[in-house]
């Protein structure tokens, strides 16, 4: 070849090489947005135990419908509890697997006392869910009360952070995050991405909660605590008798009233898994996404976002590079997937890590796009009806 070819040939190739670098630019400005905007949220106060003569009461309220598989370890975390001076209520939302039975066996251990109270009748105008938790915050009198998932395990220490964060900082709720449990490929694959998705949406969830806009109250109902008299001044469940996501309707009835919302994080004292199955994530997705729309969550609501997103980012480069890698395609897009794709891998493997699951895992992290897409179209075909747990609920946006 000519030296004239030579030249011609490397000015190509440093063109091509420019023009895939410059397309890939905005996967590099993820990795900056996930480094330098995002806030890790704060963790509880690093405490032990309180004075026991200091020790407001507390009322730990378990909300439970068909939770057989969870209810037992559940409990038997909580009675395992430092706090001095607590009890615990579970309420079984008329569950069809023996929940009941199953809490009824499990002794109090350190709680002044563990109640198991079968549930009333749904009164017209409640969901499920919320009606448990007044009944709940009804069969104690504690000065605290404390709203749990049955899914949840919890850490000997958890009451006294949480109770010293929620007096430090003056709070009418406090809502604690905690490490999600995943254990299957395919929960390495889907929940990252969701996840990260809600990542995008509240980079900075502790200004969210401090914000004055109300819709910015975002919360888990997996560990919620608050006063009683902050719960009675707000309405208490009955504020958000028909919210399928209690929870958040909660946060944003706190924020709505001028109160003060604080969310923290205890990854090692407050453990959840929230789904075991492919099926039961796909199912438990949609629900949330389904009924976040109806409740005008801008996340979960997202549906046209959400999809050309995950569609753009996650699943085009694969099938160019695939594509390319067979021949049917220029240099350019060879240079550019490939690129882009490693970016991926890379940013998914990190997330991976942070969540506390294995980084391999990233390179399978198409194929938990694909779910996510799925789970988004299911969520806006079946927009109309919601089923869980053996219950169907009707939604309108």
């Amino acid at each position: 070849m000519s030296p004239d070819g030579v030249s011609i040939r490397l000015w190509s190739w440093q063109a091509t090489s420019m023009t895939s670098i410059l397309l890939a630019l905005p996967w590099a400005g993820i990795i900056a947005f996930l480094l330098l905007i995002v806030k890790p949220v704060r963790r509880l106060t690093n405490i032990t135990s309180l004075d026991p003569e200091r020790a407001p009461s507390v009322g730990v309220i378990i909300p439970a419908r068909n939770e057989a598989e969870n209810i037992e370890e559940c409990l038997a975390s909580l009675t395992k509890s430092r706090y001095p001076n607590f009890e615990i209520i579970v309420v079984d939302d008329r569950s069809e697997d023996g929940t009941a039975e199953l809490a009824r066996t499990v002794p109090a251990g350190n709680a002044e006392r563990l109640v198991v109270i079968d549930g009333e009748a749904l009164p017209k105008g409640w969901l499920g869910k919320p009606w448990a938790c007044q009944q709940g915050a009804r069969a104690t009198s504690a000065d605290l009360l404390v709203f749990a998932d049955a899914d949840t395990t919890h850490g000997d220490r958890l009451l006294s952070r949480s109770i010293t964060e929620l007096q430090n900082e003056n709070a009418d709720l406090l809502n604690v995050l905690g490490f999600q449990v995943m254990e299957s490929f395919w929960e390495y694959l889907v929940q990252p991405q969701i996840f990260l998705a809600v990542v995008f949406r509240h980079p900075d969830l502790e200004r969210s909660a401090r914000s004055s806009q109300w819709q910015d109250g975002v919360a888990n109902g997996q560990f919620m605590l608050m006063p009683r008299t902050s719960y009675e001044a707000i309405g208490g469940h009955e504020s958000v008798r028909d919210r399928v996501l209690e929870d958040l309707a909660l946060a944003q009835t706190v924020k709505r009233h001028g109160r003060t919302f604080v969310i923290r994080i205890a990854m090692d004292d407050l453990r959840t898994r929230m789904y075991r199955s492919l099926t039961g994530m796909i199912a438990g997705w949609s629900r949330l996404i389904q009924m976040g729309a109806a409740q005008g969550q801008p996340l979960l609501a997202s549906f046209g976002v959400v999809t050309v997103t995950t569609l753009c980012f996650w699943i085009v480069p694969p099938l160019v590079l695939m594509s390319t890698l067979a021949g049917f395609e220029g240099e350019t897009l060879l240079i550019w997937s490939a690129l882009v794709c490693g970016l991926s891998v890379g940013i998914h493997a990190a997330f991976l890590h942070f969540l506390g699951g294995p980084a391999y895992y990233a390179v399978f992290y198409p194929l938990g796009s694909f779910v996510v897409i799925y789970i988004m179209i299911r969520s806006k075909i079946r927009a109309g009806d919601v089923e869980w747990k053996g219950r169907r609920y009707k939604v309108s946006n």
